[in-house]
């Protein structure tokens, strides 16, 4: 019982001051390694969601529209998107953000998705999964 106590007051403190994800994060595009946007993560009632809040590309429309969302993003502006949702925090590692979706506003797909935050917390590793094949992103923080 004693060794139970213990080990829960020394996993608990490492818990709470495990990285969140929350925050301002700079996109970065994987191939070509160019900045593209500013997403805001929020974390509610322990759920994540990714709002693109600006635009870095200079050759994207500050007015552009998602016009290949195949859901309630159809039709809406790029800037203020909803592109991350439905993350929870793993039961395996707390650091670690999964079960939710990511939307590319280029192509309109949808993808599984996981985040960390890695690097002491200066980057988000963002995976999107489609199936067995996926893509990585490293995103910047912003704020």
């Amino acid at each position: 019982m004693i060794r139970k106590t213990v080990f829960a007051l020394i996993l608990l403190p490492a818990l709470s001051f495990a990285a969140t994800p929350a925050g301002l994060w700079k996109t970065v595009d994987d191939k070509t390694g160019k900045e593209k946007s500013i997403v805001r993560i929020s974390e509610n009632d322990g759920v994540l969601s990714g709002n693109i809040e600006k635009l870095l590309e200079p050759n994207v429309k500050k007015d552009a529209v998602c016009r290949e969302c195949p859901d309630d993003r159809k039709g809406k502006p790029i800037t203020g998107l909803n592109i991350i949702r439905g993350l929870k925090r793993s039961a395996g590692d707390a650091d670690v953000w999964e079960n939710g979706t990511v939307l590319d506003p280029k192509n309109g797909k949808v993808y599984k998705a996981r985040i960390q935050v890695i690097d002491g917390g200066k980057k988000l590793e963002l995976r999107g999964y489609l199936g067995p094949f996926y893509r990585t992103q490293v995103w910047l923080k912003a704020d």
